[in-house]
């Protein structure tokens, strides 16, 4: 499924853009997760194949891209269409996190979790020794969401499930701690509720003002802009991003964001730096 590992990319820029171009466009058929023929005229429809994924990372048939950011294994964009659904199939020892955009996301798992998150709910499942699930929209919108997979510090972990749901008023102009580590005793005192085997945060924010940022000595953080457009600054470099846009960012940085549009989306997953696992080859 994975291609070879590549040699890192000499990081000379603190704030490098991945535009969306660079990233991998997948529009898989739809008998591969067990769906029936598109429809040719439906209105409820907002692509004409059931499903549309942007990888950020080589994934599935994309084996030629980059392999990671850090402890960021998988990072998928997907656009799933009304009634369309990825067929129970197996994972074991990744985190893997899922941020839904726009939409329900319907999940199932072969450790009797059954349930349907909307807009802003992340959920997460330490796969670890092995689970099935199945997931995807049986509703009459299209589902956006963002999954990405997190390699665990430890391998063959006791799989686990978890979900909390979103509320626009929790991240509405400010940065909002959504995942944590389990080993990070801060994120008790929070009660933050998604919780992985990494040291690896993700923050969100919905925002129409400006906002900083403090990454430390020693960190790095993927940020994705989930909608509308932003300004990225820090000391004497600057990024514009928009919809689908991504950018590595290396500590230590005072980031300063300001928003292009009436509402910035953005998420960002924020990790210990890992020298010889990160920076794309395409970035600027």
């Amino acid at each position: 499924m994975f291609s070879r590992s590549k040699s890192s990319t000499p990081i000379t820029s603190a704030i490098r853009k991945v535009s969306k171009d660079k990233l991998y466009v997948s529009e898989p058929p739809p008998e591969w997760f067990g769906n029936s023929a598109n429809p040719r005229n439906d209105p409820t429809w907002t692509n004409g194949n059931w499903l549309k994924s942007r990888f950020h990372f080589s994934f599935a048939e994309y084996g030629d891209g980059p392999q990671q950011f850090g402890v960021l294994r998988v990072q998928n964009d997907d656009l799933v269409q009304p009634k369309r659904m990825f067929g129970t199939h197996p994972h074991s020892n990744m985190e893997i996190i899922t941020y839904v955009v726009e939409g329900d996301l319907t999940h199932k798992d072969s450790r009797g979790n059954e349930e349907t998150l909307g807009p802003g709910s992340i959920q997460f499942m330490s796969a670890g020794t092995g689970i099935r699930h199945s997931e995807g929209n049986p509703n009459e919108k299209p589902l956006r969401f963002i999954q990405s997979w997190i390699t665990p510090r430890r391998m063959n972990l006791t799989p686990n499930y978890g979900s909390a749901r979103g509320e626009v008023c929790s991240r509405r102009d400010q940065w909002t701690r959504v995942a944590a580590d389990w080993e990070d005793k801060t994120a008790d005192d929070e009660k933050i509720a998604v919780r992985i085997h990494q040291d690896c945060n993700v923050w969100a924010t919905e925002t129409t003002k400006e906002l900083d940022f403090e990454l430390a000595q020693g960190r790095q953080a993927y940020l994705l802009c989930v909608d509308g457009a932003v300004d990225i600054s820090s000391q004497d470099e600057a990024k514009s991003l928009e919809r689908h846009d991504a950018a590595e960012l290396y500590g230590p940085l005072k980031l300063h964001f300001t928003p292009k549009t009436d509402n910035a989306h953005m998420l960002m997953f924020e990790m210990a730096s890992s020298p010889g696992r990160s920076g794309r080859p395409d970035a600027e």
